[in-house]
């Protein structure tokens, strides 16, 4: 037999169309009926004569066979709209059967239902939202499907059936919560729902962890246990975040200053500037003393600048002291070394800056302080380890009589390993001193160093896969389910991205009447390399196989380890720092500082 499918809207609006075409085509062979049936001789000769006649009988032959078309072409279209009208019959006689077969459902039903809240015969209604499904009727009927759950809800349990039918499959749990359990077969023949799958793990849900798989329900007499359900997906690592640092501590004392005459002076070091802690700036340090040589003959040297203060963020260097000689002198003059910035002590935190070096005022020879170097950058907080994932549910048993037991679920996948964060940027490099005479040779001197990016921070680890649901036991006859496989293991989190290296500083400008060359500035620190790729989770254990029929039956297959996860990739590179720009001089400039290097990518993590 065949099986036909029709569509009676259709075949009532094809019948329209046909018979909008049979029109047609009569109204154009009654136009042409006249002009081509009665043709006129076109002389009064027999041969003209014979023409006419054979046009005309062949005019009268086509209108003849049009009109049988027609006829036929009207017994089609009549067909059609009747075989609508016949499927539309059809139709209604089914609907029709089908609701008294509804209706003598409902008779039978109605005093189960009143009485026992089930029907006699029919499937259980499906659960609400974290529901148990409905039982199934008492004499023949499936149980209804657990409802799955909301955030932090677990899955409903499957409806039991009556006495012939299967166990509703439970319901799949909410973020973080398990998953429902199978319902139970019938009491004389029919299997285990299956366990609903459990939910993937949510921060701030169930303390972050992954709900479980549910069990498999359990046959009763006769039937097979339903197999448990997988377990959710562990937790995703958290972002590396690096703290905030607020707040800077004091400044380093300021060296000691020197005013002679016609002798040498010296400025005394400026000190190092306050430990602010991790969660503070480290303090600037102290400037440098200045050294004058107010009258008379005698060389100058600036005091240099303190180093800043470690700290959260490096602490800044002071700046070098200033060397000045009086109008007319003929000493020289040295302006103090700017102090060096600190390393960022805090997971990202930013490396000082270097102190700009001292001016030197003198009528001899004069040289602006060195640019002191920038700090490097901390290294960047690691990502969190991906959370492990959830246990998948055991196996349901198998009938007491007959039946094997279902097989255990396969355990959740692991968490993947959170990403750790940027590396600290260097700190910039001082600008070199400048040097300002207005007799003799002048040199500005060279621009600081940046400091180097920091190291991004490592990649997190995966988490574990879960463990495999253990298999169900078989009855007096049957196999036992088989152990789940565990999941598989998270992927390794990806390294944070390496710091910036600092800019180096300007070259200090020199100006004088006789010879004045400006500095060359500071060269850029180097980028941070990339954090380490976070190592893959490791594989979970498989579930332990159920056990066999106490008079015949296998045990069963044990599940398998699960696939550890893999490795995550390294971060990239920090940028490099720009050179310092050159310092100016009329006899000649200085040269422009070389860039830093780009950071090497950080190595991937390794396979669990």
């Amino acid at each position: 037999m065949s099986f036909v499918v029709a569509a009676p809207e259709f075949l009532s609006t094809a019948a329209g169309d046909l018979q909008g075409i049979g029109s047609a085509l009569s109204e154009a062979h009654a136009a042409a009926a006249g002009p081509t049936t009665s043709l006129l001789a076109a002389g009064a000769d027999e041969v003209s004569a014979a023409i006419a006649s054979l046009f005309g009988g062949q005019a009268q032959a086509f209108q003849a066979l049009s009109a049988r078309a027609a006829s036929f072409h009207a017994q089609f279209v009549q067909a059609l709209n009747a075989g609508a009208g016949s499927y539309v019959a059809a139709e209604a006689a089914n609907v029709s059967a089908q609701t008294v077969e509804q209706d003598v459902l409902g008779v039978i039903n109605a005093p189960t239902e009143a009485v026992l809240g089930r029907p006699l015969i029919g499937d259980g209604a499906p659960g609400a939202p974290g529901q148990a499904g409905g039982a199934g009727g008492l004499l023949f009927g499936n149980g209804g499907p657990g409802g799955n759950g909301l955030p932090g809800q677990s899955g409903g349990h499957g409806g039991a059936a009556g006495l012939l039918g299967n166990g509703g499959a439970g319901g799949m749990g909410g973020a973080g919560a398990s998953g429902g359990t199978g319902g139970r077969g019938g009491l004389l023949y029919g299997s285990g729902g299956s366990g609903g799958q459990g939910g993937t793990a949510l921060a701030g849900i169930n303390g972050g962890l992954p709900g479980h798989g549910g069990s498999g329900g359990n046959a009763f007499l006769f039937g097979n246990g339903g197999s448990g359900g997988q377990g959710g997906t562990g937790l995703t690592g958290a972002t590396g975040v690096n703290p905030p640092v607020s707040g800077q501590a004091a400044m380093g004392a300021a060296g000691s200053s020197e005013a002679v005459v016609n002798v040498g002076a010296s400025g005394g070091a400026g000190g190092a500037g306050v430990d602010g802690g991790l969660g503070a700036t480290g303090g600037t340090g102290g400037f440098g003393g200045l050294a004058n040589v107010t009258s008379g003959t005698g060389d100058a040297l600036g005091g240099a600048g303190g180093p800043g203060g470690t700290g959260g963020n490096g602490g800044a260097g002071g700046l070098g002291g200033v060397a000045a000689g009086p109008s007319g002198g003929s000493g020289d003059a040295v302006g103090g070394r700017g102090g060096n910035g600190t390393l960022g002590s805090a997971p990202g935190g930013a490396g000082g800056a270097g102190g700009n070096g001292g001016q030197a005022f003198q009528n001899g020879t004069g040289l602006g302080g060195l640019g002191g170097s920038g700090g490097g950058g901390g290294t960047g907080t690691a990502g969190g380890v991906g959370g492990t994932g959830g246990a998948g549910g055991n196996g349901g048993h198998g009938g007491l009589l007959v039946g094997d037991g279902g097989a255990g679920g396969t355990g959740g996948a692991g968490g993947i390993g959170g990403t750790g964060a940027t590396g600290g940027p260097g700190g910039t490099g001082g600008a070199g001193g400048d040097a300002i005479l207005s007799t003799g040779a002048a040199f500005g001197n060279r621009g600081g160093t940046g400091g180097g990016g920091g190291v991004g921070g490592l990649g997190g680890d995966g988490g574990a896969g879960g463990a495999g649901g253990n298999g169900g036991a078989a009855g007096l006859l049957g196999a036992g389910g088989n152990g789940g496989n565990a999941g598989v293991g998270g992927v390794g989190g990806t390294g944070g991205m390496g710091g910036m290296g600092g800019n180096g500083g300007p070259g200090g400008n020199a100006s004088a009447a006789l010879f004045n060359h400006g500095g060359s500035g500071g060269g850029g620190g180097d980028g941070g390399t990339g954090g380490g790729g976070g190592n893959g989770g490791g594989s979970g254990l498989g579930g332990a196989g159920g056990t066999g029929g106490l008079l015949m039956g296998p045990v069963g297959v044990g599940g398998a380890a699960g696939i550890g996860g893999a490795g995550g990739p390294g971060g990239a590179g920090g940028a490099l720092g720009s050179g310092g720009s050159f310092g100016t001089g009329s006899t000649s400039n200085g040269n422009p500082g070389g860039s830093g290097t780009g950071g090497a990518t950080g190595a991937p993590g390794q396979h669990g």
